[in-house]
Order: structure tokens, then sequence, then C-alpha cells
């Protein structure tokens, strides 16, 4: 099952957000970002001296998956749990090995192209 991100929704290149940013950039309210926290361990804002939330961009991305799985494909929170859950679990096959040579050489090829 795939977990895809609309790719309309824009997120600034920041490494922290406050809890209002957040509720702009995901269009929730900051209540349901503070449910959220509590249901799912994957958002773990920061918080400041003063008490203060910060999301980092891995969090901003979670709670967008999150609404994703809730609001589109319609999933309980549970079901949204055991989805990220098994999507986690996933391992990534391996990194096929290029060597230096071989990427200089098709940024050459590319080079060529575009003279």
């Amino acid at each position: 099952m795939e977990n895809q991100i609309p790719p309309e929704t824009s997120r600034p290149d920041k490494l922290y957000f406050k809890i209002g940013e957040v509720t702009e950039i995901t269009e929730l309210a900051a209540y349901v970002l503070r449910f959220w926290e509590s249901e799912f361990n994957i958002i773990s804002p920061k918080r400041t001296e003063s008490g203060q939330r910060l999301y980092r961009k891995v969090d901003v991305e979670s709670i967008l998956k999150i609404k994703y799985l809730l609001y589109e494909k319609k999933f309980t929170i549970e079901g949204a749990k055991k989805n990220l859950k098994n999507n986690n679990k996933q391992k990534p096959g391996p990194v096929p090995h290029t060597s230096f040579e071989e990427i200089k050489s098709e940024l050459l090829q590319i080079r060529a192209m575009l003279d």
C-alpha cells in the first residue's frame, strides 16, 4: 500500500517549524497535532526552554503521511499506526555501487548533449 503525500503540499526548506507554521503547512488545527503526538510515536517535536514545540522536517512529513492515511485513505487511527509500522519495517533494497568514474562519464555525456 502506498503512503504518498499529495504533490501540491508545499513544505518550506527549514530545519524546525513552530506549531503555527505546521498548522499552515498541514492545514490541521493545533489541537489535532497535539492529539496525534500522543497517538503516533513517530511525531516527536522538540521543546524549547519555554515549552514551545519545534517540529523537525521529518515530523512534518510524518504528519502529512498520517493526514493522507486518515483523511484520504479513510484509515482508522489504529489502521494508520499499523500501516506506518509495516512500511517502516520494510528495508530498502541494496544501494547500487556507482564509481566516481561512472558518474563523471554520465555527467560528461549530459554536458555534451546540452552543448
